[in-house]
């Protein structure tokens, strides 16, 4: 849970940034990739997590520029990215502006539960952290390079001069 906005805008700028580079490293093709022919789509995955800011924001009471949440998802991952891209600085915008330390504590309505203002912010985060999880996987099979976020990945231990470990 946050306690003071500055903390949360540190951990935004930083997640969102590695999501946008995440999002860039898909193609337009592996959009349709999936485990299961029932599972989610790394397509559904991305525009999933974007949409997610307006429909989450709102519901806490933001006014978040970001598509509604029964928006098609575009076929295009430029699309994708810059869309999310615009809706997460939204988002971290809307925050500043809207929100002071004092409120971070205090309850509102989510999904039928009360959250503090601060755990709706740490559970959107995390949201995005989990799903982001699920797209690497979907991306490996795709024959993508998952970008490193809290270290390099597998294929980016050569930039630094060693091997990934087995």
């Amino acid at each position: 849970m946050y306690r003071t906005i500055t903390d949360f805008l540190n951990d935004w700028k930083y997640e969102h940034e590695n999501t946008v580079k995440m999002f860039r490293a898909l193609s337009d093709s592996s959009l349709t990739q999936m485990v299961t022919p029932d599972g989610r789509s790394l397509g559904f995955l991305a525009w999933h997590i974007t949409l997610t800011l307006g429909e989450m924001g709102g519901k806490a009471g933001l006014k978040i520029n970001a598509p509604l949440e029964d928006t098609a998802m575009p076929s295009s991952v430029s699309l994708i990215a810059e869309t999310y891209e615009k809706a997460g600085n939204s988002l971290a915008e809307a925050v500043q502006q809207a929100w002071n330390d004092g409120m971070l504590l205090e309850e509102i309505e989510m999904y039928g539960e009360q959250w503090t203002r601060g755990s709706t912010l740490h559970s959107l985060l995390r949201h995005q952290i989990h799903h982001r999880a699920q797209m690497t996987v979907l991306m490996r099979q795709a024959g993508l390079k998952v970008p490193g976020i809290y270290g390099p990945s597998k294929e980016e231990w050569t930039h630094y001069g060693m091997n990934a470990p087995q």
